[in-house]
């Protein structure tokens, strides 16, 4: 049988980055959800609601060959006010320096199980007014989806 500290050190997966990344955005005033779908097709990985209505989305990578093969990320920046990569402790921040990673427009947070730090500020870069909207309304829905669907089970199979 496992034991406690067998778990704690445990490689961390995408699941324990996303855990770390909310409990920052809970921390810094935002609400976050994962895995939310966005009005490109694409989905986020992690996207926040602060008070003032900004998102902020994070793509979370775990593996070298995740991100070097990930070349659909630019397609995020037009859904989100700012944008970061986050990954847990101990990955290769040199990447991220790199032209092709946007260094002057994606942020850095490095995260574990149980919390994260920024380790590199995004700018803020507003979404026209439309696009605000449409994504808060999508965000709005799919949290009220989700509240609905952990009421009742089988709303999800009613459609």
């Amino acid at each position: 049988m496992a034991t406690l500290s067998s778990f704690e050190d445990a490689p961390l997966v995408a699941a324990d980055v996303v855990r770390g990344v909310s409990r920052l955005f809970w921390r810094l005033g935002a609400a976050a959800l994962t895995e939310v779908p966005l009005g490109n097709g694409r989905r986020a990985d992690v996207l926040a609601l602060d008070d003032a209505g900004r998102l902020t989305l994070v793509e979370i990578k775990v593996s070298m060959a995740d991100l070097r093969g990930d070349a659909k990320w630019p397609e995020y920046l037009d859904y989100c006010d700012r944008y970061f990569w986050a990954v847990p402790a101990g990955f290769p921040l040199d990447p991220f320096e790199e032209a092709w990673f946007l260094p002057e427009r994606a942020g850095l947070i490095v995260a574990d199980r149980y919390d994260a730090a920024v380790v590199r500020d995004a700018p803020w870069v507003a979404l026209n007014a439309a696009r605000r909207k449409a994504e808060t309304l999508r965000f709005a829905r799919r949290a009220a989806e989700r509240l609905m669907w952990a009421a009742d089970p089988q709303l999800a199979a009613v459609d």
